[in-house]
């Protein structure tokens, strides 16, 4: 018979035991995902210690234990001091057989919500690729059409009249610009799978950046030097988080800012799919900017194709990060508010038969 310390750590949800004194007595393994810390080094310290959240929750605590009722707190964000807070529901209840004991549950609501926002977005992405090829195909060529008859125009006409045949040739080579970049979006090859040091990835990005477009920008690293390798393709990897970080210069503008490239290893996270089926992802990298922010009205379908909060942006950026994660089985995520800008790239760990040293070049 299953042992009630299996069923306990198989919980797919962070589950607390909490003691008379409001103190942890225990936590599952989901639970240790969550705070990021072991069961060793949070049991016996005050729960409320240990768990942020961002609402009066003590006082309805103590009345639902006096009560022996149950309590549930929908919408709150929860966190710890070792990682972000997120969207959470809460589910407490007196611990049968415990006098003065609760079991608190915490159901993230965060995940759940990108798992649904994440297919609608891939499947809006894979309609609008098949469009914008069509689109990209069929146009190109009556622009070569007009870019020359413009430049048999120029070798006849007054010289006055030059500039207008350079805004046509000029205008003309920026369309077919950008319907290579559409091309490419919709061209790009399946990952070469390997097993990838993330930290090499994320400093060849870091020197790229400050040599270029992050010239103003201090970039700070925050790594997990524990971290396993990842299972992915280095240069795909490397343009996702190349993209990120010339987002986030360009919003921080001329003035400059911080961008802290945080890296950490997070055991509970799983990605399920509709049919039951699903797998760990449980290298985080977390690229954040103290920048604006992303425009409210964007912030929700920023992933998808043709979304920009540019003023020329092409809206294909992120899209295209969006893309690579996904072929990757990975998962993307970003929260944003003024001055905090948060993209989450969870990766999947290399299998332990492809292992090799850390110091492997990439």
């Amino acid at each position: 018979m299953t042992s009630d310390q299996s069923i306990w750590n198989s919980l797919p949800v962070p589950a607390f035991i909490i003691d008379q004194d409001d103190r942890i007595a225990d936590v599952n393994s989901s639970g240790e995902g969550f705070l990021n810390a072991s069961r060793k080094s949070v049991i016996g310290h005050p729960v409320w210690d240990q768990i942020a959240v961002d609402a009066p929750l003590e006082e309805a605590f103590d009345r639902a234990r006096a009560q022996g009722t149950p309590l549930f707190v929908n919408d709150v964000d929860a966190g710890s001091g070792n990682r972000a807070p997120l969207q959470c529901a809460l589910q407490i209840a007196p611990l049968v057989g415990h006098p003065g004991s609760m079991i608190m549950i915490i159901s993230p609501r965060e995940l759940a919500g990108r798992m649904t926002r994440g297919n609608t977005v891939k499947s809006a992405a894979q309609s609008a690729i098949g469009m914008a090829e069509m689109l990209a195909h069929e146009i190109k060529n009556p622009l070569a059409g007009i870019t020359g008859a413009a430049q048999l125009l120029s070798m006849n006409i007054a010289p006055q009249d030059l500039e207008l045949t350079d805004l046509i040739v000029a205008e003309s080579r920026r369309i077919v610009k950008l319907l290579e970049q559409v091309e490419q979006f919709g061209n790009l090859q399946q990952p070469d799978f390997k097993p990838v040091n993330i930290h090499d990835v994320l400093d060849r990005a870091r020197r790229s950046a400050l040599l270029g477009f992050g010239a103003d920008m201090a970039i700070v690293e925050d790594y997990d030097p524990s971290l396993p390798l990842a299972f992915g393709d280095p240069d795909q990897l490397l343009q996702v988080v190349l993209n990120l970080l010339k987002n986030a210069s360009e919003a921080a503008g001329p003035q400059g800012g911080t961008i802290r490239l945080r890296t950490y290893f997070e055991h509970s996270f799983r990605l399920r799919r509709s049919d039951g089926s699903g797998h760990s992802l449980p290298l985080q990298i977390e690229i954040i900017d103290d920048g604006p922010g992303l425009p409210e009205k964007i912030r929700s379908d920023i992933f998808d194709p043709f979304v920009s909060g540019k003023e020329n942006g092409t809206g294909l950026g992120l899209a295209l990060v969006s893309k690579i994660i996904s072929d990757h089985d990975g998962w993307i995520s970003v929260d944003s508010v003024p001055g905090r800008t948060v993209f989450k790239l969870s990766l999947r760990r290399a299998p332990a038969e492809n292992k090799k040293s850390k110091e492997e070049s990439i």
